[in-house]
């Protein structure tokens, strides 16, 4: 014989209070005292309770599933971000479903299209390399799902964004390197339609022009190629001048391969070449020598995504697309000269 179902009425009728407020207290609305959603949640324990998301599903049109997108969850970056997006998500009884795109244009448009047949209720994405335009997104837009960005953004959609100021980092970055004595300092970035490769170019020649050095494009490197690694690019740009003293490198991947080429040149660094990364890798801090570089707030970053995609989810009739930019932090580790 089947044991029935318990539901949300079992268990006001056990407390005496209203379904209403029993759903909302296990939903962690905040209108709900905490006590009362203590003895909600214990109640709900008491009787073995398991939502139906199903039947749930079905009345809201709602999944409380969130879908994310991501270049590659094996990048530490990006596996931060998860843990930020997955803890603050089940504290509020959403769930989440990732994919990854792996730097792919077709396949960021692919999983895209596979969580909304799978009817997420939004969507958080941080965009491939080879995406250039927001065409795809503008289509989800006007069927009114919910879209965060987060990191690698697109300026002109309307949409919530979290980002870093990647300007202002690389800016002070690059100033460093200037005090320290350097004077031909190359810059080595991503696609040049890639966001966080635009604003960190664009704070390295701020500090070049506010610090009166002029600006040599020859020095300015774009990995433009997906196909060929930064290894090729920096081995071009060693060979062409011999008065480099310095290279900031759009991420840590990027400056640890150019680490690298810089020894097979048998080049000292810092001595001979200064070297600057971005996102502070864990690798960046265990290899020889180790690594100056920019942090990110990956786990805020997360956190805050979440958070802006709910917030929306939960309030449609009062939301205004908002950006929220996050600090960095300066690491000064050894591939960097000191102060003089």
């Amino acid at each position: 014989m089947n044991t029935p179902e318990i539901t949300v009425k079992d268990i006001a009728s056990k407390l005496r209070i209203s379904p209403s407020t029993v759903s909302r207290a296990l939903n962690g609305h905040e209108d709900v005292s905490p006590e009362t959603k203590d003895k909600v949640m214990e109640m709900a324990r008491q009787l073995n309770y398991s939502p139906n998301h199903a039947a749930r599903s079905l009345r809201t049109h709602r999944t409380r599933t969130l879908g994310l997108v991501v270049p590659e969850i094996s990048k530490h970056f990006f596996s931060n971000v998860l843990s930020g997006i997955q803890e603050y998500a089940s504290s509020l009884n959403y769930s989440i479903v990732i994919s990854q795109s792996l730097e792919s244009f077709s396949m960021e448009q692919n999983h895209l299209q596979q969580l909304v047949s799978a009817r997420a209720d939004g969507i958080l994405i941080s965009l491939s390399n080879e995406t250039n335009h927001g065409e795809h997104l503008r289509k989800l837009l006007d069927r009114d799902i919910p879209i965060v960005m987060f990191d690698r953004v697109l300026e002109d959609l309307p949409v919530s964004k979290v980002v870093v100021d990647d300007q202002k980092a690389s800016f002070q970055a690059v100033e460093y390197l200037i005090k320290t004595g350097c004077k031909r300092i190359a810059f080595i970035g991503g696609l040049t339609g890639l966001y966080v490769s635009k604003e960190r170019e664009a704070g390295y020649r701020q500090a070049l022009t506010m610090h009166g050095l002029p600006i040599d494009e020859e020095l300015i490197i774009h990995c433009n190629n997906l196909n060929r690694s930064p290894r090729e690019e920096v081995t071009k740009l060693l060979q062409r001048t011999n008065k480099l003293d310095a290279i900031f490198c759009l991420n840590d991947p990027i400056a640890i391969e150019v680490m690298q080429v810089v020894k097979e040149w048998n080049l000292k660094i810092p001595e001979d070449i200064s070297l600057i990364g971005f996102t502070n890798e864990p690798t960046s801090y265990y290899i020889e020598p180790s690594l100056t570089t920019v942090s990110q707030p990956a786990y805020e970053m997360g956190k805050t995504a979440v958070s802006l995609l709910i917030e929306q989810l939960e309030n449609p009739k009062t939301f205004q697309p908002s950006t929220v930019v996050l600090g960095t932090r300066f690491i000064i580790r050894n591939t960097t000269r000191k102060l003089l």
